[in-house]
């Protein structure tokens, strides 16, 4: 089941959306190119990693060192279907996001969804020295957002199944809705740091901050109406 595209359209050139996706495919291009113990580094110097985050949380007020990885971390990603999969996601629900929340607050929710959602996964495994890299924690906080303001968008998803292929039209809350159910029951399934390399923490926070802030970003404005 993949989402494909939305129905709802914009009065706003989403200019941020498309900026992210382009500096998203940029780095990752540049990941890819180096060689191999390079990349390694690269992952390990810019990723966020629990233990060193938690351990410069203790020793505020000194500068933390590490706390450009809650930024750095978005930007990298582990494998082309990584990619891919964050940016068709930011590509769908993101542009109307942007629409409500204009340029600029757009891109200050989009960051703080990912700092949000890094810190929850620091926080669910504070031992670990295994980083943590993907926009998908900001991305969470995208989803969460569309969730509140746009639950009635039809939304349509590939559904693919052996020879079994159809194009289908369901309300943006059931799509999303089964996403976070989904990062729930893994969550649920697994110990904490044994969810199958993914940092589900990091979604559940991530949606939830966007679910319970967007409209405090968004002001006096409104979301457009949708007529089903």
């Amino acid at each position: 089941m993949i989402p494909i595209r939305d129905e709802l359209p914009t009065t706003r050139k989403p200019f941020v959306t498309v900026g992210l996706i382009v500096i998203n495919c940029v780095v990752f291009l540049w990941q890819i190119v180096q060689p191999a113990p390079v990349q390694e580094n690269i992952v390990f110097t810019f990723g966020a990693v629990p233990a060193q985050l938690m351990a410069d949380f203790q020793q505020l007020p000194q500068f933390p060192a590490h706390w450009f990885t809650l930024i750095s971390s978005m930007f990298l990603h582990g494998g082309f279907l990584h990619l891919a999969g964050n940016m068709l996601y930011l590509w769908i629900f993101g542009n109307n996001v942007e629409d409500y929340l204009g340029h600029f607050r757009f891109t200050l929710f989009y960051f703080a969804c990912g700092i949000v959602a890094a810190l929850t996964h620091a926080v669910s495994d504070v031992l670990s020295t295994v980083p943590m890299i993907g926009a998908s924690g900001a991305i969470s906080g995208v989803l969460g957002a569309y969730l509140l303001l746009y639950p009635k968008a039809r939304v349509v998803l590939l559904i693919w199944f052996f020879f079994f292929l159809r194009f289908v039209r369901v309300p943006a809350f059931v799509v999303l809705g089964f996403w976070f159910v989904m990062q729930l029951s893994g969550i649920l399934s697994s110990p904490i740091n044994q969810a199958g390399g993914v940092a589900l923490w990091a979604h559940v926070g991530g949606f939830i901050f966007g679910f319970a802030v967007v409209r405090l970003l968004g002001g006096p404005r409104r979301p457009k109406p949708y007529f089903a």
